[in-house]
């Protein structure tokens, strides 16, 4: 079994307060949570209002598959998102 661990630092465009960043960070995890079979949250920077780290992770025999899921969800979030991603930490257990 192999574990697929993504973390994500984000700047956040278009939002001006805390509730604004939320209404993206909750609709980019609740989108990405159904179209892919990943376990996604924000894990970090919760008090700032244009940035977040996004955590997400996949579990599977086949490492060519995990790395597809996580270069998937990355196209996915920039692709469907006001965002830009600032750091990337990708790891294969």
């Amino acid at each position: 079994m192999n574990i697929g661990i993504c973390s994500l630092e984000i700047f956040i465009y278009d939002v001006n307060s805390l509730k604004e960043k939320r209404s993206v960070i909750k609709s980019l995890i609740n989108k990405s949570k159904n179209k892919f079979n990943i376990s996604i949250a924000e894990v970090g920077d919760n008090d700032k209002w244009n940035r977040s780290i996004i955590g997400f992770s996949c579990v599977s025999n086949d490492t060519k598959l995990i790395d597809k899921v996580i270069e998937s969800e990355i196209k996915f979030i920039l692709g469907n998102f006001p965002v830009e991603i600032l750091n990337t930490n990708r790891e294969i257990l």
